[in-house]
């Protein structure tokens, strides 16, 4: 499984925050709403991030060594998992709004209700929240590398003794 890529990251909010934009445009032009997620999604994006944090974080507790019982090898795949969804997710919800912001500036003056302006604002600190959360949780669920023999940079070759040594 590979590890979130920052540039991916950056990647999906800037194509998110184009494709906003230009709806924003069509939107306006059509005299349709602004196509802002509602405040209640904040609630829901947020109760997923700390659930990931809380998976997250029982999984670091055993990789540190607090071993009470075995890890299910399952529940630390499915967090990892749940992290890099949180961290995409966060992306998403960050360069939708960055680019129904963008389009909204130049009118900001003229509103005299703010109010979808700070619903705006209150999406982007989610959006980078989610995002740290699942980078933060992914590196919780990393397995430090094991020691080997000094002057080795990987483990020793395992060889087959038999038929008993395949799987």
């Amino acid at each position: 499984m590979r590890t979130i890529r920052p540039a991916w990251l950056v990647g999906v909010a800037i194509v998110l925050a184009v494709l906003a934009w230009v709806g924003t445009e069509l939107t306006s032009r059509a005299s349709l709403a602004l196509p802002v997620l509602p405040l209640s999604s904040l609630i829901t994006m947020g109760l997923i991030s700390v659930v990931c944090l809380i998976l997250g974080l029982k999984v670091r507790r055993w990789r540190d060594g607090k071993r009470e019982k075995a890890l299910d090898p399952l529940l630390a795949a499915r967090t990892v998992i749940l992290a890099q969804a949180c961290a995409y997710a966060g992306a998403v919800l960050f360069g939708w709004h960055a680019g129904i912001l963008i389009n909204q500036l130049p009118t900001i003056a003229m509103r005299s209700d703010l109010s979808i302006i700070w619903v705006m604002v209150a999406h982007l600190a989610g959006g980078l929240v989610m995002v740290a959360i699942g980078v933060m949780v992914e590196r919780f669920c990393k397995v430090p590398p094991e020691d080997n023999e000094p002057g080795t940079t990987t483990r020793p070759k395992r060889e087959a003794q038999g038929e008993e040594g395949f799987a």
